[in-house]
């Protein structure tokens, strides 16, 4: 099976559904190669056109699921069927779901010491035979990263999920993935807030209508400034479609 990939403003962007995405998460656990999964949305992209670094360890990952209906809109622009919007939210409870029950195992690093706790009960409580190895929270300097490494390692988990913001978390993912011994790592920003209950989730309206991101705006009223990306990219898309810049190959699963 094989999927198209979209060139998003110079970032890849694979256009999967959500069972698609899934499907091929769960293969990654079944194989012995590193894999690392990011979850690209406008931000990201605005972030990695100014950010080198970034943009490179974008064009570098196994994955890019279009978290973000502005990425499905920009796409769209460009001349690609996107076909939906994959949230790393709903891939990873689905995850969750598949592998209950099973000998995979998983770590959480992120948020604060209450949330990823809360998130870890939260989600052995939702998913009954999840397992959950270990936590950790996000705040962490290097030092005390090469213990948290070490920790992760004697755990050897199948699924590590990081959610440092971005683009923090992703270049924590890929500069420390040659020494780190778990067989998927996912950038989830927020989820473990979550997860944890202390952040809500938007109502199922908001999300069937792609409106997520205008609940998070008028019941998180500090997120106005990044939210002033999403405008940005759109008009960025226009440019860079003007300019006549497309171009797309083959993901094979």
């Amino acid at each position: 099976m094989s999927f198209t990939v979209c060139n998003i403003l110079g970032v890849p962007i694979n256009n999967v559904n959500l069972n698609e995405a899934l499907g091929l998460v769960l293969l990654y656990l079944e194989d012995n190669e590193k894999k690392i999964v990011f979850t690209p949305n406008p931000e990201f992209v605005m972030n990695a056109i100014k950010d080198k670094e970034f943009m490179d360890i974008l064009n570098k990952s196994n994955l890019n699921i279009p978290d973000g209906i502005g990425i499905i809109i920009g796409g769209k622009m460009l001349g690609y069927n996107m076909r939906e919007r994959v949230p790393g939210y709903d891939l990873v409870q689905n995850i969750f779901y598949k592998i209950k029950n099973t000998d995979k195992t998983v770590y959480f690093l992120g948020s604060s010491d209450e949330n990823i706790k809360l998130a870890k009960e939260n989600m052995e409580k939702k998913y009954k035979g999840l397992k959950i190895v270990g936590t950790h929270n996000g705040y962490f300097n290097e030092e005390t990263g090469n213990i948290i490494i070490e920790e992760i390692n004697r755990l050897k988990p199948d699924l590590l999920l990081v959610g440092l913001g971005s683009p923090r978390q992703e270049k924590w993912i890929y500069n420390n993935k040659d020494i780190i011994d778990a067989k998927v790592m996912i950038g989830v920003g927020g989820s473990f807030d979550v997860m944890s209950g202390n952040v809500k989730r938007a109502p199922k309206i908001f999300i069937k209508l792609n409106l997520e991101w205008f609940y998070r705006l008028i019941t998180q009223p500090t997120r106005f400034k990044r939210m002033l990306k999403l405008p940005l990219f759109i008009v960025e898309v226009l440019k860079y479609k003007i300019k006549g810049g497309k171009n797309e190959r083959t993901f094979k699963k």
